[in-house]
């Protein structure tokens, strides 16, 4: 405010001055005698001061003229010059102008735009790390991916675009999926920026395909270190990668080292299902069967899975049905309310020809939550109390439409597995598979043939027709079975398979599976 008041009482000052000053020359007496080759001028005062100011702006416009000609002859020669400035800031700013119709026209979807005002860009700006960058993303728009590729190549040249460069390499690799090649480049960027998280993540998914798990553990534990992974999912994602392992060094036939990383697995992650199984099998087959059975309750704490249940079995693979009963015991009062015990607690009734014990066991189940399993549960009790075979029949028509109940579902996709594998067959997902009902699909609905029937509880008495149910389940390939391989969790059966129900003239079920309770009876 004082400023302002100073500038302006300044100003007033300045022009007072300056009127008293013309006025005083104005009054100023005599007179200025110029003589110049025989001619004479006669000035006032005022006329000389006049004639001294027009004097000193033509010299300085003069100067200005011959700066000017001196500037162009420099121009002309190739000299870096107020006039080669001036074009190049021209220039510059004509750029800068394409660049920002560019990146509108990106924003704005409209891709061919963009590309023009990208080329545009190119042409006026000496910035490749800024222009080829947006030639190249609106290409990519455009769809152009020849010029894409060419101005990521560009990018590589270059020290500071070099990263961008590869990844947008990268990328295209990938869309085009060629994944060697795309493995290779994701290296590459995760040589120059190892925090990068998209190519954290696809190096990461791209390594679990093909199984590389030591590189996989490396971009794991640089996730961990940049801060973008919890500890959690850290510990739960390493104890896959140690599983997997495992099972290759099963299958190399390394033992020890099978042992050492299943147990690990087990160690960082005691809830995930597989690495319970494998690490329980590793306890028995050195004989330490206590820590077998601690292993496997721990897990069934959170995860009540029938792989489980089978392990737990062949912790006594000669024991009685009725020992395996009491045995189970410890494992089934984990979680006794939770769905699969009361499912295995009725196998293990079954087992002993126990079918009061079994239907109690049972309860509401098949009602609750009917399952494939359930219901063909419900059609061994009735049989084993002497039901008809139409009756029992009905139970396995039901259960043919009904759901295969939990099953190993990615996460990402939603694709149902018949086992678990650490990355998802179908979207290649890394550790996306949990145990849980799908969505009544196809995939997740018993899927035996009707034909299949008569295998199952004989045909009907002469003269019986089929019950409506089962003439209205339209045939379909049969599910996979949920098998393993035995060096990792063990073969178990498939939960829509019925139980095995013996039934008057039915021919022998030669393929029966066996299940956790019946496994007794093998020997």
């Amino acid at each position: 405010m004082l400023w302002s008041l100073f500038k302006i009482l300044l100003f007033v000052a300045l022009v007072v001055a300056l009127a008293f000053g013309v006025q005083w020359m104005m009054a100023l007496s005599g007179e200025v005698i110029v003589r110049f080759d025989g001619q004479e001028a006669v000035l006032s005062p005022l006329q000389v001061l006049m004639a001294g100011l027009v004097a000193v702006v033509a010299l300085y416009v003069l100067f200005k003229i011959l700066g000017f000609l001196v500037a162009v002859l420099k121009f002309i020669n190739g000299d870096d010059t107020a006039i080669g400035t001036y074009f190049a800031r021209n220039k510059q700013r004509k750029g800068y102008e394409a660049l920002s119709e560019s990146l509108v026209a990106l924003a704005a979807g409209e891709a061919r735009e963009a590309a023009v005002k990208a080329q545009k860009a190119e042409k006026y700006l000496n910035r490749p790390e800024v222009t080829t960058l947006v030639v190249a993303q609106a290409a990519e728009a455009a769809g152009d991916h020849a010029r894409a590729e060419e101005a990521y190549k560009t990018l590589v040249k270059h020290d500071k675009t070099r990263f961008v460069g590869v990844l947008g390499l990268m990328r295209q690799r990938l869309e085009e999926g060629d994944t060697d090649t795309a493995m290779k480049l994701a290296e590459k960027a995760f040589a120059i920026k190892p925090r990068h998280v998209e190519v954290q993540d696809t190096l990461l998914r791209l390594q679990a395909r093909d199984e590389n798990w030591d590189g996989a553990r490396r971009v794991l534990s640089a996730k961990l270190k940049a801060g973008v992974l919890p500890k959690d999912v850290y510990k739960r994602r390493e104890a896959v990668l140690s599983l997997a392992d495992a099972r290759a060094q099963l299958a190399n036939g390394t033992t020890d080292k099978a042992r050492a990383e299943a147990l690990e697995a087990n160690r960082l992650a005691p809830e995930l299902v597989p690495a319970a199984v494998l690490a329980a099998r590793m306890h028995i087959e050195t004989g330490d069967k206590r820590r077998a059975a601690k292993v496997l309750k721990a897990a069934w704490q959170k995860t009540q899975h029938p792989d489980l249940a089978a392990a737990f079995a062949d912790i006594e693979p000669s024991e009685t049905p009725e020992a395996r009963i009491r045995r189970f015991r410890a494992l089934l009062d984990v979680v006794p309310n939770a769905p699969e015990a009361k499912l295995l607690e009725t196998e293990l009734h079954l087992a002993a020809e126990d079918f009061p014990a079994a239907r109690r066991a049972l309860g509401k189940t098949y009602e609750t939550h009917p399952t494939a399993r359930s219901l063909s549960l419900m059609a061994a009790i009735e049989r084993g109390e002497g039901e008809s075979d139409t009756v029992v029949r009905a139970w396995l028509a039901k259960a043919l439409g009904a759901s295969r109940g939990p099953q190993w579902v990615c996460e990402n996709c939603g694709t149902v597995h018949s086992a678990w594998v650490p990355v998802c067959t179908s979207c290649e997902a890394f550790d996306s598979l949990s145990w849980t009902e799908p969505p009544a699909t196809e995939s997740a609905t018993s899927a035996l043939p009707s034909e299949m029937l008569p295998l199952l509880v004989g045909g009907p008495a002469p003269g019986e027709d089929l019950p409506v149910a089962v003439q209205e389940v339209s045939p379909a390939p049969a599910a996979p079975a949920t098998v393993t391989d035995p060096n990792v969790v063990g073969t178990t059966r498939d939960v829509t398979e019925p139980v095995s129900v013996p039934v008057e003239g039915a021919p022998a079920n030669t393929n029966e599976a066996e299940t956790p309770a019946s496994a007794a009876s093998r020997s």
